[in-house]
Order: C-alpha cells, then sequence, then structure tokens
C-alpha cells in the first residue's frame, strides 16, 4: 500500500527462505491486519549474499512491543532462525 512504513526488516541465516505469502500471512497473524505489504531485497556484500526482508503496516500500527513479540514466536514456531530489527517511524 502506498502509505505504509516499514516496521521490522530481518534477515534468515542457515540458508533458509519464506516465500511472499507466507510471509504476508506470518505479518499479517502478528500484527493482526491484513492492511499489510511485504518486500524483499537481496544484497551482496563480497562473496555473500543475503536477502533482508521487510515488513509495512499502517503508520498507526497499535501496540507495536506486542506485535514484535507476536512476530518473534512466530518466526520460531516456522523454525526460521535469523535477526529481527525494528524500524520505528
Amino acid at each position: 500500500m502506498k502509505n505504509h512504513v516499514e516496521w521490522f526488516k530481518f534477515h534468515l541465516r542457515n540458508g533458509q527462505s519464506i516465500g511472499p505469502s507466507a510471509l504476508r500471512a506470518l505479518w499479517a497473524d502478528a500484527c493482526g491486519t491484513l492492511d499489510i505489504s511485504v518486500s524483499r531485497n537481496v544484497q551482496t556484500l563480497g562473496p555473500h549474499t543475503t536477502t533482508v526482508y521487510s515488513l509495512h503496516g499502517s503508520p498507526r500500527l497499535q501496540n507495536l512491543a506486542v506485535v514484535e513479540n507476536r512476530l518473534r514466536e512466530l518466526l520460531e514456531q516456522s523454525k526460521l532462525v535469523g535477526s529481527l530489527t525494528v524500524i520505528r517511524h
């Protein structure tokens, strides 16, 4: 969506990946709304390539700490290991 802002960014370890449909479902579950969008960007640093996933939503997203905790739980339940960064706007 045009008015969405980036709330979280993460990358996965050990060659793991997640498709756009699964990522969108996970993010919608974490924040409790379908008013979301997701994106991914492949970055190359020297010989290493990593995919950075971005989670976007309304600038009025409520209860960011609760959403973050739920997102971390859902990633863990999905057996996805990586690092999650909170982007504050």
